[in-house]
């Protein structure tokens, strides 16, 4: 017999560490973009596990690729050749651009940022990194090292060496930031948990610039934003500018943890063995549910998808703002990866909440951001309604 939120809740209370706020529900079951909970009581989500499940709940060819691998091999280390991992770094470099040319797998997202600013200072020789305000590249101390968001950061403080940060979006403060002795800029084309900030037409391209100009590296963070998400593989071709280290995570593995980082050749010849590893590193259930997530991806078209679904959430989003002038101060994203941001912070508070009750998962970002990931695949119409309800709730 299935036990009652209540219970569940009486439970945790004795065993989970307190570092997140839990919403009053705990779910049991999804298929698609529909959830249960532990009562029955059914969602439309539109959070994908922060954009983790990139083709819905329990999609029937992740299903059966992780089962598969499971009656295999699941881990055998990073001693040892395997067909999952290959697969997947020859699928992985058939999209990304051509210089990029080596990869390595871990866990997490703050892995593989850990990873590569370590490689950016091998390859350098340098030890300062310049990032942007507001940017999120994981929790770990390296990460936090680079990450834009003070609330994160300066509690550990006395743990890790600053570094520089310079506004998002702001060319002119990026060239006076990156010198000689940087060792990379970290960026995120689109910047996800600081509100769905879109890097400006020509930034990225002028920092690439900047950066060869001066030896340093480009770290592109695509931990959130890759694999379709924008509505283009990497949202680096938006830009049509090439990283020397590019980070990967969420949905690559469509619920199964794995991300990783990716180089250049030049950048992969200052490594040594040794310089990385990790237990899981290049899993094989993880890659091979990736390998799935990739196959469907391209052969559901879900990449051009995310496009056009995309641009009719920011038109819809767009016209309703028009309309309402004293609710929503902007509309951001592209692709998938959509941003409503509300004029009042303490109405925005109490969006998640509501929409909750009104059956529907949403995340608020940045204080005031309403944001929207759903899964690549989610049904248009299912879409729509889910945000008729919550441009319902705004309103009222």
């Amino acid at each position: 017999m299935g036990q009652s939120f209540d219970e569940i809740v009486a439970r945790e209370a004795r065993c989970f560490l307190p570092v997140v706020q839990r919403m009053p529900v705990a779910l049991a079951s999804g298929q698609g973009s529909r959830v249960r909970d532990v009562e029955g009581r059914e969602y439309l989500d539109l959070t994908a596990g922060w954009g983790v499940t990139a083709l819905g709940h329990s999609h029937p060819a992740l299903r059966d690729a992780i089962a598969e691998q499971a009656g295999t091999l699941m881990n055998v280390t990073n001693l040892f050749y395997s067909l999952p991992q290959l697969e997947l770094s020859e699928r992985i470099l058939a999209v990304a651009p051509d210089a990029i040319t080596r990869c390595m797998y871990v866990s997490s997202g703050a892995e593989a940022m850990e990873g590569a600013l370590k490689m950016a200072h091998r390859a350098t020789g340098r030890t300062e990194f310049v990032s942007t305000t507001n940017s999120f590249h994981g929790r770990t101390l390296g990460a936090l090292r680079v990450i834009g968001q003070a609330k994160h950061r300066d509690a550990y403080s006395a743990l890790i060496k600053g570094s520089t940060v310079v506004p998002f979006g702001d060319l002119d403060a990026a060239r006076a930031a990156i010198t000689e002795e940087i060792a990379a800029f970290v960026v995120e084309p689109v910047q996800g948990e600081g509100g769905v900030h879109v890097a400006p037409a020509g930034y990225l391209a002028g920092i690439r610039e900047v950066c060869d100009a001066t030896g340093t590296l480009l770290l592109l963070d695509e931990i959130q934003t890759g694999i379709g998400r924008t509505g283009r593989w990497l949202a680096l071709e938006h830009d049509d500018v090439v990283p020397d280290i590019l980070t990967l995570g969420k949905g690559l593995g469509g619920g199964v943890p794995i991300a990783g980082w990716f180089c250049t050749e030049a950048v992969a010849d200052t490594v040594s063995l040794g310089d990385h590893g990790g237990t899981y590193a290049g899993n094989l259930l993880a890659c091979a549910a990736a390998n799935a997530v990739m196959r469907v991806v391209e052969e559901e078209g879900l990449v051009e998808r995310a496009d056009r679904v995309g641009a009719a959430v920011m038109q819809r989003l767009e016209g309703f703002a028009a309309e309402h002038p004293d609710r929503v101060k902007d509309v951001r994203g592209r692709g998938l990866l959509v941003g409503l941001d509300l004029a009042d912070a303490e109405r925005a508070a109490g969006l998640p909440r509501a929409a909750l009750e009104r059956g529907v998962l949403v995340n608020l970002t940045a204080g005031t951001v309403m944001r929207l990931f759903p899964a690549l695949n989610i049904p248009e119409a299912e879409l729509m309604d889910g945000l008729d309800t919550l441009l319902e709730i705004v309103a009222a």
